[in-house]
């Protein structure tokens, strides 16, 4: 073998080697799984007349089904409308529940609030949507549809 074919083989197998064996550190694990939509009560008990004790007794249940704490900043949270809601500055914790409430309040360790006047989630069909803050999907939980793709419950 010459001394090009040697290099040019060398250059080959490194390229198909992972970037950890290539002298490139191992990409760290996501806890992005670990975090799941758990339960979402789109139609707020009683009367829809926008107060804010109504708007935030519609709300979505964010649960860290791990044992170490996830960083939620710039994580979203929305609807198949496009309503966004953004966690800004929210860690987590392991084996916890945020419950993102949509009407205005202060946020504290397990509940946080869109601070919104009106209702997001629709009560005949809908989508919430998780995602990173990447952008990347984490999970949904849709409701109302009848075709196959959304069934209600959680797709991952």
């Amino acid at each position: 073998m010459t001394a090009a074919a040697a290099v040019a083989a060398a250059a080959v197998g490194a390229m198909a080697l992972p970037a950890a064996a290539a002298g490139q550190p191992a990409a760290r694990p996501h806890q992005d799984r670990a975090v799941v939509i758990s339960d979402v009560q789109y139609d707020s008990p009683g009367r829809d007349d926008r107060s804010n004790w109504s708007l935030n007794k519609e709300w979505v249940d964010v649960t860290n089904t791990s044992r170490r704490a996830v960083n939620l900043d710039g994580w979203t949270l929305s609807d198949g409308d496009g309503h966004t809601y953004t966690f800004r500055h929210f860690r987590l914790d392991g084996r916890s529940t945020v419950r993102v409430h949509t009407g205005i309040g202060r946020d504290r360790d397990g509940d946080v609030y869109q601070d919104r006047r009106n209702y997001v989630w629709n009560n005949d069909r809908d989508t919430a949507t998780l995602r990173n803050d990447h952008g990347r999907f984490i999970d949904e939980s849709s409701w109302g549809y009848r075709d196959r793709d959304h069934r209600g419950g959680h797709r991952h």
